[in-house]
């Protein structure tokens, strides 16, 4: 008995010892807790439990639980695969297809194509694949954090956090670091021996690298090496540093600009652009640079960036340079002290709908783009002539019915040192006003509701002096001051429910701050100013005037293609207007003076007849007593058809036809005015022809010296028409792919949507390259080259020439005048010839040009040929100027990446003037 009881208890224990290493192993295969989504497998290895607990589909089993482990990991680590997971018994996981295990806690992250993981140990392991055609595919991408890291292989282990990878390639700002084994520590950062860091994006074959012979790589913070030398398409190069240091940040933060070697022959050996960048805060930033050279020219530069969110923005730099060339004590020594302002100002339309702020400003000395060594190679800077800056403020009150605005302009002429401040310029307007209009209005507008009136007034101060004496003048002696009120009252009638009549009243004020007195100086035999009253001064004129128009329409329809139902309408504008205003000329208003012009001897020659206040801003003259009828004519012309697909079309055969000529009552001589002509139609689709002439009225005469004037004799009296006085315009022509195109299916016929095909913007493939396109991601991808029907690369060469010039007609009153006809020979100018354009070669290549001719001086005008060559990670330009004023040439290439700034060379002409070519 006893026996069997003990055969019974030692069959339980075995039975038992067989159901705990059957669950054991089953645990061991399948992890805690197994499950398919699609024909994807996922699993969750439980924190600090190797094996736990399992279910599979919606099969209930019995849970089993084990020991924790004391070294297990603190968080669940989370893995798939796509093809299949294979568990074994010696505790390893291995995940086919597109695995992925995940740690959440520690923000890691592992994608490969095979997987293989220890669940002892906690380590992974994973590579990827060749395909049929010896292709890797599914190599292990590690990220952690947002560090990612490719690889061809990696170890890593998720406890110590430490790892070995073979071929690692990380992006660290804009440069790339790869080895071929490197060894990842616990603080995220890589050691490696043998490695490389480039800015080349081709990671198998970059096109250069700087070859480390160690290295230690922190992630955004930093990359230390020791000995590095430079190898450029596989060929190491005599340039070694016995060790670099390349920061990383993605923050806003400070630091030392390196300054860039020059060599120049008139200044000297020197360093520019070096300096300090202060990242003030995210709305501001400055940057302080300065240049040096050996023969003593100097140079301070600060730029400032700002903005402020929906509010506004801008930015700002000021330039102050020295310049000294030649040698001192010679001749040839100049000593040139220069300036340089640039301030942008933008507010955003949201800020304040009611006022707003702008500021384009650009002003220099003369000889600052002269001077500055930056310009030196740019002849658009150097050979700029005019300059204009602008600050401006405008607000507006009582729901917009009053607006202010001031301005302050300066136009400079280089050429002259001349300069033209405005300080300010401030217009107040009132908008119109219905002063008699009822509130609430009862039954029809009464015809005193329809007066309106309103209300500009304008105050300017301004001065016409050179640069270097701008800050040296007077105030009130020097500047031009004076201030304008016009008020306008007019109201539109209907008349006869034809004809519109406008009759209007104008009256314009015009307040001075001084009064000036002229005579004449029989020595000097000139005009001198013997008197100057200031005070206030006050000047005033008015005038009245009425207006009649109708429109009369006219309808034609041609016998002529009748399935087209052409219909011509044709508007005739008449109007006629009279105007009238007193004498402001006369002694009664005390505006105007004279004085006596005499000879040397004394004798009087004639009376001059002047104002007060002729040369000061707002004065228009006076020319007596008016007057005046005014007669205009306006014509327009359109048509509509029906086209083939059956709609109605309407084009305009002449926009506007216009003749204008007046006659006034009260003038003594040539009481009629000029007669005016215009013309606008649209000639092609990208070209309107406007143009606006005059023909004078009065016909020449001659004195009893024989000299030719202007007499009171009309043109009409001779049986003549009015003398034409010329006309001038200007215009421009693009030359490009879509032209020949369109001119070819022109002459072949043919569907003018089939030409051009993109002609103009394909990319040219002359290389022989694949072309690149730029995903949404901002990846690079490759495609095949396009090929024609006999499967050659299809060749695309996008170009565009550009031609703008114009004409001017006008009489030549240098030629003898003809007798017979009383006219003089007109003669014909050209404007001068401006040509630019571009063309790109290839893919990588592309020319850029600007050039001309000027008629006038019969020269050349100054031409530039600008090169440019992408080299993936570095970039090749040339420019060379051969004609014009200033000849230079330079050749650079360098580096891409901004944080290789510094890799270059450089090859440029001297800035002396006397370049020989040949």
């Amino acid at each position: 008995m006893t026996s069997l009881k003990a055969n019974v208890i030692i069959s339980f224990i075995v039975l038992f010892l067989l159901l705990l290493i059957s669950v054991e192993a089953d645990s061991q295969r399948w992890g805690r807790e197994g499950r398919w989504s699609g024909n994807r497998t996922q699993a969750i290895l439980q924190q600090n439990d190797s094996l736990p607990a399992d279910t599979l589909l919606s099969d209930s089993l019995s849970v089993d639980t084990v020991p924790k482990k004391k070294d297990g990991l603190d968080a669940p680590v989370s893995y798939e695969a796509s093809d299949s997971i294979v568990f074994t018994q010696d505790g390893y996981a291995h995940l086919f297809g597109d695995g992925k295990v995940n740690y959440p806690s520690q923000h890691i992250e592992l994608t490969a194509e095979v997987i293989s993981m220890n669940m002892d140990s906690s380590t992974v392991y994973a590579h990827g694949v060749e395909d049929s055609v010896g292709v890797m595919q599914g190599l292990p991408v590690f990220k952690d954090g947002d560090t990612p890291y490719e690889t061809n292989t990696i170890r890593y282990n998720f406890k110590s956090k430490k790892g070995l990878i073979s071929n690692v390639v990380s992006q660290q700002g804009e440069g790339y670091v790869t080895g071929n084994n490197a060894k990842k520590g616990s603080g995220d950062e890589l050691y490696m021996k043998k490695g490389r860091y480039t800015t080349c994006d081709n990671h198998e074959h970059p096109h250069f690298y700087m070859q480390m012979t160690y290295a230690k790589v922190r992630p955004k913070k930093n990359v230390v090496t020791g000995p590095a030398y430079l190898v450029v398409e596989d060929v190491p190069l005599p340039l070694a540093v016995p060790f670099f240091f390349f920061p990383f940040s993605s923050s806003y933060q400070s630091g030392f600009l390196m300054p860039t070697y020059m060599d120049d022959s008139s200044r000297g050996f020197g360093l520019t652009d070096g300096g300090y960048y202060f990242a003030i805060s995210d709305q501001m930033d400055l940057q302080l640079t300065a240049d040096i050279f050996t023969k003593g020219s100097w140079a301070l530069r600060a730029q400032s960036n700002y903005v402020k969110r929906y509010k506004f923005s801008g930015s700002f730099q000021f330039d102050y340079q020295v310049t000294k060339t030649g040698d001192k004590g010679l001749s040839d020594y100049m000593v040139a002290k220069d300036f340089k302002v640039v301030w942008s100002h933008r507010q955003d339309a949201k800020a304040n709908p009611n006022s707003t702020f702008s500021a384009s400003v650009n002003f220099s000395t003369s000889s600052y783009e002269r001077t500055n060594i930056d310009n030196l190679y740019n002849s658009q800077l150097m050979s700029q002539n005019t300059k204009t800056s602008s600050v401006s403020y405008s607000r507006n009150f009582f729901n917009n019915l009053l607006s202010i605005s001031a301005t302050a302009n300066i136009a400079q002429t280089m050429r002259d040192s001349s300069i033209s401040v405005t300080l300010p310029d401030l217009n107040i307007s009132l908008s119109t006003v219905y002063p008699f209009r009822r509130k609430h209005r009862v039954g029809d507008e009464k015809w005193y509701e329809k007066i309106n009136l309103r209300y500009t007034g304008r105050m300017t101060n301004s001065i016409q002096t050179k640069d270097n004496l701008l800050f040296k003048s007077n105030l009130v002696r020097d500047w031009e001051n004076a201030m304008q009120h016009n008020i306008p009252i007019s109201a539109t009638f209907t008349l006869f429910n034809y004809f519109n009549v406008t009759p209007s009243f104008n009256y314009t004020e015009r307040w001075y701050p001084r009064k000036i007195t002229k005579g004449w100086d029989e020595h000097a035999q000139q005009e001198i100013e013997t008197d100057t009253t200031y005070g206030f001064h006050r000047v005033y004129d008015y005038s009245a005037s009425i207006g009649i128009n109708t429109k009369i329409y006219g309808m034609y329809k041609p016998i002529l293609f009748p399935k087209k139902e052409i219909q011509i309408r044709h508007v005739i504008t008449p109007s006629i207007s009279f105007s009238g205003s007193p004498n402001f000329g006369s002694s009664h208003y005390g505006y105007y003076d004279s004085y006596v012009r005499t000879d040397r001897n004394g004798l009087p020659v004639d009376t001059v007849r002047y104002s007060y206040y002729q040369d000061q801003p707002f004065f228009s003259g006076y020319s007596g007593k008016s007057g005046t009828v005014t007669f205009d004519l306006s014509n327009n012309l359109e048509m509509k058809y029906r086209d083939k697909n059956d709609s109605i079309r309407k084009i305009s055969l002449i926009d506007e036809l216009g003749l204008g000529i007046s006659y006034n009552f009260a003038a003594k001589e040539q009481p009629w005015s000029d007669l005016d002509f215009r013309l606008r139609m649209k000639i092609t689709k990208n070209y309107t022809l406007s143009m606006s002439s005059r023909f004078a009225t009065y016909a020449y005469e001659f004195d009893e010296n024989g000299n030719v004037y202007v007499g009171n004799r009309t043109e009409w009296s001779y049986g003549r028409f009015g003398r034409w006085s010329g006309y001038g315009t200007s215009f421009s022509w693009t030359l490009n792919n879509d032209t020949w195109n369109k001119i070819r299916k022109l002459f072949r016929g043919g569907d003018d949507e089939e030409s051009g095909e993109k002609s103009g913007e394909g990319d040219a493939a002359a290389d022989g390259e694949q072309s690149a396109s730029t995903t949404d991601s901002g990846k690079k991808t490759k495609q095949k080259a396009e090929v024609d029907e006999d499967g050659y690369q299809v060749f695309k060469m996008p170009w565009s020439i550009n031609f703008s010039t114009g004409f001017n007609i006008s009489e030549d009153t240098s030629k003898p005048i003809n007798r017979k006809r009383m006219r003089y020979p007109y003669k014909f100018s050209l404007n001068a010839l401006n040509i630019n354009g571009n063309i790109k070669i290839s893919n990588k290549w592309s020319v850029n040009f600007n050039s001309g001719y000027d008629f006038n001086a019969k020269e050349i005008t100054q031409t530039t040929f600008n090169i440019t060559r992408d080299l993936h990670c570095f970039s090749m330009s040339a420019s060379i100027a051969p004609f014009g004023r200033w000849k230079y040439y330079n050749f650079t290439i360098r580096a891409n990446a901004s944080i290789l700034q510094d890799l270059k060379y450089e090859q440029r002409s001297q800035t002396q003037s006397n370049i020989q070519w040949y």
